[in-house]
């Protein structure tokens, strides 16, 4: 699949805003779990549709509405929860896949005790640079905080 970044084996990021073929490849390409940080409202699948997809492809789906500007620590850690009962390996995305990266990146610094330049390090060797982003600041402070660093 075109335009994604693969972060580990079990966590894929869409750089871009799915639409159903791309679902549909993602299930035929061996994901088991999608997962949407869209809100509800922007450009492209409603949640609504996009989980009856999912489920007709075979895949395991959650929503995770997530906003730049609300975002916030427990937000992160239902994710990981979440996360860890998905089957796996998981295809991730938003629209641009700056929220998804972001969140996949906090999910595994904090179960591998990365700090931020550490989970930020991770994002930019796999093709997502957050750093100049408001978002990676929060990833960073984020990691720092579960790391202890």
């Amino acid at each position: 699949m075109d335009n994604i970044a693969t972060i580990d084996s079990n966590h894929i990021v869409a750089l871009f805003n799915p639409d159903e073929a791309a679902l549909r490849k993602a299930a035929t390409s061996g994901m088991r779990g999608l997962v949407n940080f869209r809100t509800a409202g922007e450009k492209g699948l409603s949640p609504a549709e996009e989980h009856r997809i999912a489920e007709a492809a075979g895949l395991n789906y959650l929503h995770v509405p997530v906003s730049g500007d609300s975002l916030d620590e427990a937000q992160v850690d239902d994710f990981r929860r979440a996360l860890d009962d998905l089957p796996q390996p998981v295809f991730l995305h938003c629209a641009s896949g700056k929220r998804a990266a972001a969140m996949t990146l906090m999910a595994l610094a904090a179960d591998k005790g990365w700090d931020g330049d550490a989970a930020l390090a991770e994002g930019r060797r796999r093709g997502i640079d957050l750093s100049e982003e408001p978002i990676g600041q929060f990833v960073k402070s984020y990691a720092d905080r579960k790391s202890g660093g």
